[in-house]
């Protein structure tokens, strides 16, 4: 099975793939509206405006599987992104990201790309680490807002952790490579 074939439910309730989206270059991130990091929804739409006309796609997936960082029901998770910071890249139900009942979607990224890029003397798993929060799996998604980038074949190029952010040069220079192929 391809990744691309794993069944997601849009935000609204609809019943889909991400082969819709075959062809493009995706960046897949676990979101939340009450996070310390909430507000890479804007860095988000940023990069998702500024590179889509080339073929990147961002999508959305909520989870409240994070301190309850993501409480509302999908209606008002899409008009909080909306509204807040003028969200418009696809986003999707939300899901479970790690553990029991974890969506297919996340097992497959997960397995495939079972560690993930971090930030050097990350402040971010620090903090986690030392509040009991970070999973001893290190598979396991570390926080909301980690990401992965799904090249044009469908294939996992790469993962990031939570706190490198959508304007990152390094994550930036990923979707470039995968966009233009340089």
């Amino acid at each position: 099975m391809s990744l691309l074939d794993i069944s997601v439910r849009r935000i609204d309730g609809r019943n889909t793939s991400l082969a819709e989206f075959k062809g493009k270059v995706l960046l897949i991130v676990n979101v939340a509206s009450k996070c310390g990091l909430t507000p890479q929804y804007e860095g988000l739409e940023k990069v998702y405006v500024k590179y889509r006309d080339h073929g990147l796609v961002v999508v959305g997936f909520p989870a409240n599987q994070f301190a309850g960082q993501e409480p509302g029901a999908n209606a008002e998770i899409q008009a909080f992104c909306h509204s807040t910071y003028g969200v418009d890249f696809p986003m999707f139900e939300k899901i479970i990201v790690k553990g029991e009942g974890q969506h297919p979607l996340y097992k497959f990224l997960t397995k495939a790309l079972p560690h993930t890029h971090k930030k050097v003397n990350s402040e971010l798993e620090r903090t986690l680490k030392d509040r009991g929060l970070l999973s001893a799996r290190p598979s396991d998604i570390i926080w909301n807002f980690e990401k992965f980038l799904i090249g044009r074949n469908g294939q996992i190029v790469a993962r990031f952790a939570p706190d490198i952010e959508p304007n990152d040069p390094v994550l930036l220079e990923v979707v470039e490579r995968e966009l233009w192929g340089t």
